[in-house]
């Protein structure tokens, strides 16, 4: 059983950036599709970005394409989420989920919350203008 324990939430004013982790077990198999997930209260989880363990292949969501990069560090087992030019509305609960689908759907905008069944507890971020 995957693992995952997401971090590095905090309030940042608009124009900055974080970079979240995601920590966990097996992110060195390839066939895993590592996420990022995001929730404002009241809605359902949105994922702004994916990347396919292995060979590389990448999901950005239209809202943060150009801001926002994914990427792990081959050394570990930790995914990180680079988030820069940061914006009011990219204010949410940030989680980081795994499951394993092919390159193709990982780096696709189909998968929702509903195809991945790990999860980290969730790291806040807070965005002021």
């Amino acid at each position: 059983q995957v693992q995952l324990v997401d971090y590095g939430g905090g309030s940042v004013q608009a124009g900055g950036s974080l970079t979240l982790s995601c920590a966990g077990a097996l992110y060195s198999e390839s066939g895993y599709c590592m996420a990022w997930f995001r929730q404002i209260p009241g809605k359902g989880r949105e994922r702004v970005a994916s990347i396919y363990i292995g060979r590389g292949g990448t999901y950005y969501a239209d809202s943060v394409k150009g801001r926002f990069t994914i990427y792990p560090d081959n050394a570990s087992t930790t995914i990180y989420l680079q988030m820069n030019s940061l914006k009011p509305e990219d204010s949410a609960m940030y989680f980081c989920a795994a499951d394993h689908w092919s390159e193709e759907y990982c780096s696709g905008g189909s998968l929702t919350e509903d195809d991945f069944d790990t999860w980290g507890r969730g790291t806040q971020v807070t965005v002021s203008s």
